[in-house]
């Protein structure tokens, strides 16, 4: 059959017609709750769930509501601080994001910032005997929470593991961190006890859990919330996600005090576009040295009169921590 041809009027009626359509799916959440902005008024709220569109909010007295953002808003997440309005159905409309102290982000597939959770004092790296741990990875974290100002900290999982001599070789290979000034905690599921010092660490704080596949984050956010099925629970009622709340972006109580952020977005984690500065920043065992090389442009390698490599030398610095440094500049195009 031969289609039949459209005349130009009609194609610009049914352009006309589909832009409409496109214009009252993408204002019907707020269409959906203008009503309530007359009627209720603004209160401050913590983004506790994000899950593509959705959001649950917390009030002030810990109850849980759904939540849709405002178009043009920014991309809220997981510790965000908030400002949203009660609608009708228990829904309701988040309309701006209150300033963020801290904000962890990674490049999207576009290259730009993509933000992962908000409001992090706490930044704990995972790493375990076994899968091998990737410094490289490691101080990719690290400079990332040097650069927002999160105080970071090294946790060395699945300790019983290996034997004594097994065990102290692999806390040497790690004792530059210590040495540097980072906390590290060497701790064990199969022995409780060893968790204090981890529990200590986060409460009262806003954390959040890193690590490569395999050191046994999920395990350890279960033993550091032993209510986790009822918190799963509560916002798996108020998102109406079921099962899949466990794959979102979510905040989690401490039972002494504080908040878990566990986020997805962290199993894929990579610096972003980064300069020289803010890289050599990043590495806190560099700062006493910096601006001590005779060349202004110095990249730490070949050239002469090098403070950091003459501080490497005296070993103020250790040698896997330049060679990272040195792979993330390439990596980043510092």
């Amino acid at each position: 059959m031969t289609r039949r041809r459209l005349s130009k009027r009609q194609i610009e009626r049914i352009r006309a017609i589909q832009e409409r359509r496109r214009e009252r799916l993408a204002n019907r959440p707020e269409q959906a709750l203008a009503d309530c902005e007359a009627e209720t008024p603004p209160e401050e709220g913590l983004v506790v769930v994000r899950h593509g569109a959705s959001l649950v909010v917390e009030d002030h007295a810990g109850a849980l509501h759904l939540c849709v953002a405002r178009q043009h808003l920014g991309h809220p997440v997981c510790g965000d601080r908030v400002v949203w309005q009660r609608g009708e159905a228990g829904r309701g409309l988040v309309s701006a994001i209150l300033e963020r102290q801290t904000v962890l982000s990674r490049p999207d597939y576009s290259g730009r910032d993509k933000p992962i959770a908000a409001n992090l004092t706490r930044l704990a790296v995972l790493i375990a005997p076994e899968p091998e741990p990737s410094g490289y990875l490691v101080d990719q974290y690290l400079v990332a929470a040097e650069g927002i100002g999160v105080e970071p900290m090294l946790v060395a999982t699945k300790m019983d593991l290996l034997d004594a001599p097994a065990r102290a070789d692999f806390e040497r290979r790690y004792a530059h961190y210590c040495a540097i000034g980072y906390r590290t905690l060497w701790i064990s599921l199969e022995q409780p006890e060893t968790l204090a010092p981890l529990v200590e660490a986060l409460r009262d704080q806003t954390s959040i859990l890193v690590g490569q596949s395999g050191v046994g984050k999920s395990s350890l956010v279960k033993a550091l919330l032993p209510d986790r099925d009822i918190q799963v629970g509560r916002l798996s009622a108020a998102t109406g996600l079921g099962r899949h709340t466990t794959s979102a972006a979510s905040c989690y109580r401490l039972p002494g005090g504080g908040v878990l952020i566990d986020s997805p977005g962290v199993r894929s984690f990579r610096l972003g576009a980064i300069g020289l500065a803010e890289l050599q920043w990043g590495f806190r065992e560099f700062r006493p040295h910096l601006g001590g090389c005779r060349f202004a442009n110095c990249r730490h390698d070949q050239e002469p009169g090098c403070a950091i490599r003459a501080a490497l030398e005296r070993g103020e610095i250790a040698a896997a921590r330049l060679a990272n440094f040195h792979h993330l500049a390439r990596g980043a195009g510092a």
